[in-house]
Order: structure tokens, then C-alpha cells, then sequence
């Protein structure tokens, strides 16, 4: 095996982001006062994270190699097959990671420990330490014990295609009526107009996919590990030539949801990243499924 690269992903903090915005420290804290704000909250934050980044760069092994990579340049960064990646923020963070995965473990770290506890960030910064220092002697794989998290995949038929660890999103870039026609698995269709389509995953069944389901009466959601998603249909229009009868159901493996765009253009993103999306314009078909490359969570 090749010598491992951890690979640190966090995102840029608000303090950062104040400071481009208003270019000097003076200007961003009278930007929060007027808002009424301290930008010595802000400044924690971003010591808190500093702190983290820089305990678990020391515990690095001296045999591994290391890089970092911002959020927004995941989409740019070339992963490799031997990399550990250690996400160091919110579980945000960990779904943006995942769909440009392919089977590397990730370790979740909290860096706010106690604070705003996550369920993807499993790890204060201290206890990840640790855990790369056992790794070192007896081994990356032997000491990396994963969770394999369920994820979904939405395909084009020109071969394109998009993963999410949460749910995958397919509608009108502005949320407004987007026309196509839906198949299910078994084989049933219809035509429809709504505000888009959510196939979600058990992880992202806490989310956006909650909600809906708790409007349709709670129907029974996935687990993170199971191999099953769910879907829904938002707000169904019925009219003389569009149906609402199919507008939810639950995907089970080796099944796809097929979808035939029959307007100008549909937008597909998964995990909330609107920037990081497919286009399908009219007549093309996406078929969304389970993932081929779950994520592993570090236990």
C-alpha cells in the first residue's frame, strides 16, 4: 500500500470571510455591532478551529504525507485511493465531502466539541489525534473501523452523473414548476408538474426529506445504513395533463426513479450545493439510485 496522505477539509470561517468583505478588522466589527454582534464570538470560533487544525497537524505521522483543501475548491482537489480525509468543521461539511468520494475513509472532527455536537463529527480534535497515532503503528486500514453510510445517485443518460450523501435534488433552478414525466420501478408513470423531486438517503432523513415526510403523515424513513432511500414529490400540480397520484415511495437496491425532462431545462444537485450541479434539458432522462460508493465514516 502506498504511503498515506491525510487530507485536512475545512471550510474558511466567518472571521476570514468578514475580513474579505470588509478588509480590515475595524470595519467588520462596527459590520456585527450594527447587527448586534461581537465580533469576539466570531473571533472564538475561528481560534477554536485554528486550534484544531493545528493539534491534529502535529499529530500527522512523519511517514504520511498531509495536504488541505477548502469547501469551495473540493470540486478542483485530486483525491487519491490511498488518501484519509479528516473533515474538520460541521456536518455540513462531511455530505459536501462525500460526493466527490470514492471509498477513502473520512474521519469527522468536531472542533467545537460540546458545543453544537454533531452526528456526522464524531470526533473532538484530541480523540482524532489519538486515533492517527494508533494508526501509525499498527496500520491505516487495521485501525480505521467505518460505519458505510448509504448515498444517492442521480445519472443522465449521456453519462453524466451526481452523488450525495444527504438527498439529491431534481427540479427549476428557482424552484418554480418544473414539467416531466416519472416512472417507478414498477413500471408505473405519469406526467407531472411540481416544485421538484427530493431522493434522500437515511442520513439525510433528519433533513429536508423530514420535513416532507412529517406534511405526508411520517411516513417510515431509511437509516443511514440501509440500503433503501425514499422519495417525494413537492406540491404535485393536477391539471388536464399532469397527475399528482405518484409523489412518493422508498427505493430499494438494484431499483431506479426515472425521470424524462419535458421542459426547457431541470437542474440536478445534491446536499444543498446549488453551485456544484448537472443541467438535463428537454427529452433527456436521469435515473436516480443508490450509490455505488457508500461513505465510510470512521466509528
Amino acid at each position: 500500500m502506498a504511503t498515506p496522505r491525510l487530507v485536512f477539509v475545512h471550510r474558511r470561517t466567518e472571521l476570514q470571510e468578514l475580513l474579505d468583505r470588509h478588509a480590515t478588522r475595524g470595519q467588520a466589527e462596527f459590520f456585527l455591532r450594527t447587527r448586534g454582534r461581537s465580533i469576539h464570538d466570531v473571533q472564538e470560533r475561528h481560534d477554536r478551529l485554528t486550534a484544531a487544525l493545528a493539534s491534529l497537524r502535529a499529530a500527522v505521522p512523519a511517514e504520511w504525507r498531509h495536504a488541505e483543501v477548502e469547501r469551495a475548491d473540493l470540486s478542483r482537489f485530486l483525491l487519491t485511493p490511498e488518501d484519509i480525509i479528516a473533515v474538520v468543521g460541521q456536518d455540513g461539511l462531511v455530505a459536501n465531502a462525500a460526493k466527490y468520494l470514492s471509498g477513502q475513509p473520512v474521519i469527522g472532527v468536531d472542533p467545537e466539541p460540546g458545543i453544537n455536537p454533531g452526528v456526522l463529527v464524531r470526533h473532538s480534535p484530541q480523540a482524532a489525534a489519538r486515533l492517527l497515532q494508533r494508526a501509525a503503528l499498527a496500520g491505516p486500514v487495521e485501525q480505521l473501523r467505518c460505519q458505510e453510510l448509504t448515498t444517492v445517485t442521480a445519472r443522465l443518460d449521456d453519462g453524466q452523473e451526481l452523488s450525495g450523501l444527504n438527498e439529491i435534488f431534481i427540479g427549476h433552478a428557482s424552484h418554480q414548476s418544473a414539467r416531466y414525466r416519472l416512472t417507478t420501478p414498477g413500471g408505473q408513470a405519469e406526467r407531472q408538474s411540481s416544485s421538484g423531486l427530493i431522493v434522500s438517503t437515511g442520513t439525510g432523513a433528519t433533513g429536508w426529506c423530514a420535513s416532507i415526510a412529517l406534511e405526508r403523515g411520517g411516513r417510515p424513513l431509511p437509516a443511514p445504513t440501509d440500503a433503501r432511500l425514499a422519495w417525494f414529490v413537492r406540491e404535485a400540480w393536477p391539471s388536464p395533463v399532469t397527475g399528482a397520484s405518484l409523489t412518493e415511495g422508498v427505493l430499494a437496491a438494484g431499483e431506479g426513479l426515472r425521470i424524462t425532462v419535458a421542459s426547457d431545462r431541470l437542474v440536478i444537485f445534491g446536499d444543498g450545493m446549488e453551485d456544484d450541479r448537472l443541467s438535463a434539458s428537454w427529452g433527456q432522462e436521469i435515473t436516480v439510485q443508490l450509490g455505488e460508493r457508500p461513505l465510510r465514516l470512521v466509528a
